[in-house]
């Protein structure tokens, strides 16, 4: 899983784009009708001139990405979370919808055919996602704007002088910034548009734990421990002065706020039913985010049979997997073997640490067998935060950002350690470093595409069908070398089949979460408390965990049209480029690509 932890992807992913500074309709709309002129270098220029205001529009909607890209024009701003920021943001992406398309495809490049087909998606997913009351939903169980102010400072240049006193401007604006989230909150209450009390458990402590204690150890002071040489020592002195002060008497006090608003007046609202057609409109809301997070017209129906469809498949070659490893027991002994033998799990969280940190450093000697382009920028290894942990994920990666000179990040969780099998890390490892959603992403900031195409279009279902995809790579690096890591590997590729079902089933079929919860727990080797998190997550982010086996199901089928019609042809290093060398696309785009790549190389080789 993916996570990119800047201020506006982290709103974004809760289901909100904010805008923090708004951009006229009549800026926004000029030379409208120069856009549709026949010439083709008419069109391209008109093209061209709009992907640039575009792109200085997004810049001026996501100030902290902005400064994180090396944009300081905005360093002083945070986003804004008032609904009717949103709705202005809606009308200005609907008016470059309109200019695009009176833009003539056909006379556009083969790129920048491929840059309007994603702009227009991009765009036609904003527009329409403001029509559904579930925009105001600003935080979830996993994420929200306490969490993305808490690590703020991770998303910035911190070299100079002036780059902490806009790290102290923003702390400054927090107050504002928090205020207005809630009354948009407020709003997403009085619609009916909130969680299931189920899926929110802990959720306030995860408030609370950065509303109280010494000043000097909260997360908000990390960056003023080690001075920049750059910075003299009474200027350095001064910094550290004001920062204690905002977080002494704004920053702790308005997250004591938060913490008050949530208990007193959000979790007596949270609702009973899990499923999405339990809120106001759910049942439409829920097919958007399965076409959103799919890239596909699949129903949800057609989703979930697939899903059956794919579990019965894995079943049985997880049958095949235990009669192999010489196991006295059906699968199911086996799974219970696995989930109570204490020899597979980690003895301290140091030890999974670094097992994560070898495992990655192996596979970084695989990677130049399978890729011919490898990203410049580094990835490191950490542990997922400590107030975050216990209600997270198992692991999750964080995109670097080469201006604000940040690597690359994979965090792995190291809470519940009786519950962070050691058999499966060589799969969780290839999916959230490499040759997964690191290499992809980092390769990504590199190509020479459209910033927007670079930093600003995202579509999960090719990045986590990506990392899903290269959990496969393993077999070919030899990672899954004993049954329990293969088992591993299967149950892995398992919990993403399982997902088509259980998500569908939650928030279309009217299951419970109780019934998704047994599901998984028959047809997994994941333990029970990873899989209470994993429902709590597809409750409340309902159809992002479809994009996993639909997007891995496309690329491994990519990869077959590939290796059958190219015969000896066929290099995997080059067919691995060709899928990565645009970057994340919908499926289509994709696959249209991949169609014509192939058909180059029969004609060439």
């Amino acid at each position: 899983m993916t996570s990119l932890r800047c201020w506006a992807a982290t709103l974004a992913g809760a289901g909100l784009l904010f805008v923090s500074t708004a951009v006229t309709a009549q800026s926004t709309q000029a030379d409208s009708g120069a856009a549709g002129v026949a010439s083709p270098n008419s069109a391209a220029r008109a093209f061209e001139q709009l992907l640039d205001e575009h792109w200085r529009w997004w810049l001026r909607n996501h100030p902290v990405q902005a400064t994180g890209l090396g944009v300081r024009d905005y360093d002083d701003q945070l986003d804004d979370p008032s609904l009717q920021a949103s709705a202005r943001e809606a009308s200005e992406a609907k008016a470059f919808l309109q200019r695009l398309d009176r833009i003539v495809v056909a006379e556009l490049s083969p790129a920048d055919r491929i840059n309007h087909g994603v702009l227009r998606r991009t765009l036609s997913n904003r527009v329409e996602g403001e029509g559904f009351a579930q925009r105001a939903q600003l935080f979830s169980n996993r994420r929200g704007w306490h969490l993305s102010t808490a690590q703020l400072h991770e998303m910035l240049p911190l070299f100079t002088k002036s780059d902490y006193e806009s790290y102290l401007a923003r702390l400054a604006k927090y107050p504002e910034f928090n205020q207005a989230a809630m009354a948009t909150t407020r709003e997403a209450i009085r619609a009916g548009a909130v969680h299931p009390c189920a899926a929110m458990s802990g959720f306030d402590a995860s408030i609370l734990v950065y509303a109280r204690g010494d000043p000097e150890g909260s997360s908000f002071f990390e960056p003023f421990h080690t001075k920049p040489s750059a910075i003299s020592d009474a200027d350095w002195a001064a910094l550290r002065t004001r920062a204690l002060q905002l977080i002494t008497t704004q920053i702790q006090p308005e997250y004591r706020r938060f913490h008050e608003f949530y208990t007193k007046e959000y979790a007596p609202k949270c609702r009973q039913g899990v499923g999405a057609s339990a809120m106001p409109g759910g049942r439409e809301w829920y097919a958007y985010r399965v076409r959103v997070m799919t890239t596909t017209d699949m129903t949800p129906d057609q989703i979930h049979r697939l899903g059956l469809s794919e579990v019965a498949r894995i079943r049985a070659e997880m049958d095949e997997a235990v009669r192999r490893s010489g196991f006295k027991g059906d699968r199911a002994a086996y799974v219970e073997h696995l989930r109570t033998a204490p020899q597979y799990y980690p003895k301290s969280g140091e030890e999974l640490l670094n097992l994560a940190t070898f495992l990655a450093k192996r596979i970084d000697g695989e990677m130049p067998k399978l890729f011919g382009r490898l990203p410049r920028l580094p990835y490191t290894v950490k542990a997922v935060p400590q107030a975050v942990a216990a209600g997270t994920t198992t692991a999750y990666y964080e995109r670097g950002a080469p201006e604000a000179g940040r690597a690359g990040v994979y965090r792995v969780n190291l809470s519940k350690l009786d519950q962070r099998p050691l058999f499966e890390m060589p799969a969780l490892t290839v999916h959230e470093a490499v040759p997964g959603h690191h290499h992809q992403i980092a390769l990504q900031q590199e190509l020479d595409l459209p910033p927007f195409r670079r930093h600003a279009a995202s579509f999960t279902a090719f990045s986590e069908g990506w990392g899903l995809y290269s959990e496969r790579l393993g077999i070919e690096m030899g990672l899954y070398d004993t049954p329990e890591k293969d088992f591993g590997r299967l149950s892995y590729e398992m919990w993403r089949a399982t997902r088509l079902v259980v998500d569908t089933g939650l928030h279309d079929k009217g299951w419970t979460r109780e019934q998704a919860i047994q599901f998984m727990l028959e047809n997994t080797a994941l333990s029970r408390g990873n899989i209470e998190a994993e429902v709590n997550r597809y409750i409340v982010d309902a159809g992002q965990a479809l994009a996993y086996k639909i997007g891995e199901l496309k690329i491994r089928e990519l990869r077959t049209k590939a290796e059958r019609e190219l015969g000896p042809r066929f290099d995997l290093r080059t067919f691995h480029d060709a899928v990565l060398e645009n970057g994340a696309v919908p499926l289509d785009v994709l696959e249209t690509h991949v169609n014509g790549w192939i058909a180059r190389r029969k004609v060439t080789e």
